[in-house]
């Protein structure tokens, strides 16, 4: 069987190299096109790129899909099925219309919620209590169309957007292998989405991961671990930026001063110290100084040591 593959983020790898190692012809690897990164703003591939060029497969990075050409290499390359995982476009009607079985979307969350860019992020910062993947047939809206298959994951309190990603990930990929077979031999017939149960998530910023205080430690918790890798929850010390990396919540309650730092008795769940919140303490176990390495909060308190009883901007 033809298949083009389109994906961008480490999202996407897992499925690639499970169509791949069952044997699927995958006649083209369509991904974003190389992004300027770092201090040197050199070109950087995408992880599907790299994986891609990995097993020797043709690699093509179009900067838009409604191209003619691009639509006409489509049709010269004469896929069965197109399967798409985080590839960053919604793909016109002219190139779902190409392949014989369409185009199948793997999309990291329980459809019809969280439709959007990031359903990761989304359901952390819900607080749910599951995720999950969707095997979906491809229209032209967002994350619109019909279900194939969907499979739960659980959401481990100390899961991170970065951690949950793989995990779903892989169970993506699995999916993938299990069901498309089914939907090739006509034994499958889509369910519509219920549109009256829909939710989106929104595109994250840089700005998104500053911490406001006033917050419950609860809610800030969340978004330590939602924006864990990208964008980061970051606050701000003696004028650098100072990231959270790993932090918990400690108590409920009215605190004393948003943004306040405090000790914590004997160090609760490694929290070295604590933050005041607008509901709470949130315990801090990591962080990562503007310019340095990350350190443990207990580390980063011995080399700065008037940090107890600081008020953190909020």
């Amino acid at each position: 069987m033809r298949v083009i593959f389109m994906g961008t983020s480490e999202f996407a790898v897992p499925p690639l190299d499970h169509l791949v190692d069952n044997y699927y012809q995958v006649v083209a690897v369509y991904t974003q096109p190389d992004k300027p990164a770092g201090r040197g703003r050199s070109l950087v591939m995408s992880p599907v790129k790299k994986a891609a060029l990995a097993r020797d497969l043709p690699v093509i990075q179009p900067i838009s899909l409604r191209e003619p050409d691009i639509v006409k290499r489509m049709v010269e390359l004469n896929p069965d099925a197109i399967v798409l995982a985080a590839f960053g476009q919604i793909l016109p009607q002219a190139i779902l219309d190409i392949p014989k079985y369409g185009g199948i979307n793997i999309h990291p969350s329980l459809l019809p919620g969280f439709r959007g860019a990031s359903p990761v992020v989304a359901a952390i910062l819900a607080g749910d209590a599951f995720a999950g993947v969707s095997i979906m047939v491809m229209d032209e809206g967002l994350d619109t169309g019909p279900i194939l298959a969907r499979t739960k994951v659980s959401i481990s309190p100390w899961d991170t957007a970065g951690s949950l990603t793989m995990k779903l990930s892989q169970v993506g990929a699995r999916l993938i292998i299990e069901f498309l077979p089914r939907w090739l031999s006509e034994e499958i017939t889509p369910q519509p989405q219920d549109e009256s149960q829909a939710s989106y998530s929104k595109s994250i910023t840089k700005e998104d991961g500053e911490i406001i205080w006033q917050l419950s430690a609860v809610e800030i918790w969340r978004r330590v671990r939602a924006f864990q890798p990208w964008p980061g929850c970051y606050t701000w010390w003696r004028g650098k930026q100072l990231k959270i990396i790993e932090a918990v919540p400690l108590t409920k309650g009215k605190s004393i001063e948003a943004g306040l730092v405090v000790e914590v008795p004997e160090a609760r769940l490694r929290a070295a110290f604590g933050v005041c919140t607008g509901d709470g303490t949130l315990g801090v176990l990591q962080v990562q100084m503007e310019g340095k390495r990350a350190l443990s909060a207990g580390d980063f308190l011995r080399g700065q040591r008037q940090f107890i009883g600081a008020k953190l901007p909020t």
